[in-house]
């Protein structure tokens, strides 16, 4: 099952990829009930409709407020009800009670990404000064396009009895994890991170830097279920010695012992946004934190890689796998082929990063400075994409980056040893 829009080739202009993007969001979108695009399960999470009104906003307040004249707001309370968190525009409603907005309905917010659309459209014809924007708008709507997947699993997940499907299980046959292998990376220096200077990058991921790195070896795919049922198996959850400090304190105090949206009935069943089914071995190990992935690879007698091992890596990679538009919304097997395997797609892989910035870093102009910069602090960055991540968003230096208990993204594992 692939989805409808867009297309799977690239956008041949940036209206296309404007539309296509605007498209996409609706479409994910339209298979839920309007209850559904109203619920906030946890404060981490949004609402879906409050994910469609927040990309509208982002459009009109970071290009069609500053770049077309005469341009008039849709309605002049939604910079207040859909700021997330720009401090310097102005306040804002608080995060977690997003779920309590009733209103405005699922009918005036279409409305409203309907009247800003024509107005991209209108400037993309008046003024192209305004490109770069538009372009950070999309690849911004891309981002919350998998945080609106994430944020509607865990909504449906407390669901009890019911356990709603997002969407029917993909017809693909059901294959075998390939055996994990080893990949040699000679290390030395290695260039870093891009300078954009013919594609879209975040600030975050300039600029170009030389890092120099010990030889090292990457596993050849993602850490699988069955691999880690062999951790927890082992008394994973209940051997401090693996875990990080700040790890063990949470995983006890939230009574952590297996991965998010996996509960022991019968054997192991795992949640899926294709509903609930018994825990497929071969897939890899998905919604688990830094501190599960840190603790696994203890156990294992290895480590995980640092951002830079994971991007010297794959910097001559294609953009291959299992991604968003591929419509299976859960990670698959590894395919029997040589060398890295599942780098993009299926499950983001924690690293052992502190998202930081590269030297010589220097956030977006204005208000858009507030994008990354303000978040380089207690974060920790992933690579790669995952079974949510659009196609045409993730590239070697995209640097994605969450708190070492987040389980609620689609987070996975891969090993990394010094050779």
């Amino acid at each position: 099952m692939m989805l409808v829009t867009p297309s799977r080739a690239p956008a041949a202009t940036l209206e296309e990829s404007f539309l296509a993007t605007r498209g996409l969001s609706e479409e994910l979108a339209s298979r839920l009930t309007l209850e559904d695009q109203c619920v906030q399960s946890m404060p981490d999470a949004s609402p879906t409709k409050w994910h469609l009104a927040h990309t509208t906003w982002f459009f009109e307040e970071m290009v069609l407020k500053p770049g077309l004249g005469g341009y008039r707001l849709f309605d002049e309370n939604f910079g207040y009800l859909f700021n997330s968190y720009y401090e310097g525009i102005g306040t804002h409603h608080a995060r977690p009670e997003r779920g309590l907005l009733t209103r405005p309905s699922n009918v005036e917010i279409l409305a409203y990404r309907a009247h800003v659309n024509k107005g991209i459209a209108e400037i993309l014809k008046r003024n192209e000064d305004w490109s770069w924007r538009i372009a950070l708008g999309i690849h911004h709507e891309q981002q919350h396009q998998e945080l609106l997947l994430a944020d509607i699993k865990h909504a449906f997940s407390r669901n009890p009895i019911l356990l709603p499907a997002y969407a029917p299980a993909p017809a693909t046959a059901h294959t075998s994890a390939t055996p994990m292998g080893w990949i040699d990376c000679p290390g030395g220096r290695v260039c870093i991170g891009t300078n954009a200077d013919t594609h879209f990058a975040f600030d975050n991921e300039t600029p170009k830097h030389d890092v120099l790195l010990r030889p090292y070896r990457l596993a050849s795919r993602p850490v699988t279920c069955g691999e880690y049922l062999a951790f927890m198996a082992d008394g994973g959850y209940t051997r401090p010695e693996f875990w990080l400090s700040d790890g063990w304190a949470k995983a006890q105090a939230e009574g952590w012992r297996a991965p998010l949206y996996w509960r022991e009935a019968e054997g192991w069943r795992v949640f899926t946004l294709n509903g609930e089914r018994p825990v497929a071995l071969d897939e890899p190990v998905v919604h688990v934190s830094l501190y599960e992935a840190a603790a696994y690879a203890a156990w294992a007698g290895k480590r995980l890689p640092t951002e830079f091992e994971w991007e010297a890596a794959t910097a001559d990679l294609s953009i291959e796998g299992n991604l968003l538009e591929d419509g299976e919304f859960h990670p698959r097997a590894s395919a029997a082929k040589p060398g890295l395997c599942q780098a993009f797609g299926d499950v983001w892989e924690w690293t052992r990063s502190s998202y930081d910035p590269y030297p010589g870093y220097r956030p977006f102009d204005g208000a858009l400075a507030e994008y990354n910069g303000k978040f380089m602090v207690g974060q920790v960055v992933l690579r790669g994409g995952s079974c949510a991540t659009p196609r045409s968003h993730i590239r070697a230096s995209y640097r994605n980056f969450f708190p070492p208990h987040a389980r609620w993204q689609f987070s996975g594992i891969r090993l990394a040893e010094d050779s």
